[in-house]
């Protein structure tokens, strides 16, 4: 399925996003990691439907404020940096949804790893280790790896602040 070799490493996943718009021990690393990404320091794809996604988990399932939420994420939309993918054609969707078949994940997974596979990026940057180790099962050349971009430390700290807290 792959067509496009662009030089992108990776795509971003929604759970990367979530911590960049309340206060938690993540926060900052989320912060860094996407400047980074907007900047183009890195050569990572920022699916713009993942931001949406990030809106509706930080809102309806982490009780962060819409308002507050909202700015943060319509900030990062207004950058306009090159990072920010915008189309979901009927083909990626329909590969998604082969995806999401054939390696038994969420149709978002699905997606995620459709559209690094249509870059030929070898890495979806993703707090999902479920999907991760769907990945790995599958052995199939081509298939990224989920890399979690942040420190193991923080990422212990972030889920003990979620438990706490939500």
């Amino acid at each position: 399925m792959q067509e496009e070799s662009s030089g992108y490493e990776g795509v971003i996943d929604v759970g990367v996003l979530v911590p960049c718009c309340f206060e938690n021990p993540l926060k900052q690393e989320s912060v860094d990691f996407l400047q980074e990404t907007l900047l183009e320091k890195r050569r990572v794809l920022l699916p713009v439907s993942a931001v949406i996604g990030a809106y509706h988990i930080a809102t309806n399932y982490l009780g962060v404020s819409r308002v507050s939420a909202k700015t943060v994420f319509a900030e990062l939309l207004r950058t306009g940096s090159k990072a920010l993918y915008q189309e979901i054609g009927s083909d990626l969707a329909s590969n998604a949804l082969d995806y999401a078949a054939t390696l038994r994940v969420d149709p978002w997974d699905g997606y995620v790893v459709a559209l690094a596979t249509k870059f030929g990026a070898s890495m979806v940057f993703s707090l999902d280790q479920e999907l991760g180790e769907h990945l790995k099962e599958q052995k199939e050349a081509g298939l990224p790896v989920v890399v979690n971009p942040f420190r193991a430390k923080k990422v212990r700290e972030y889920h003990r602040f979620l438990d706490k807290n939500a």
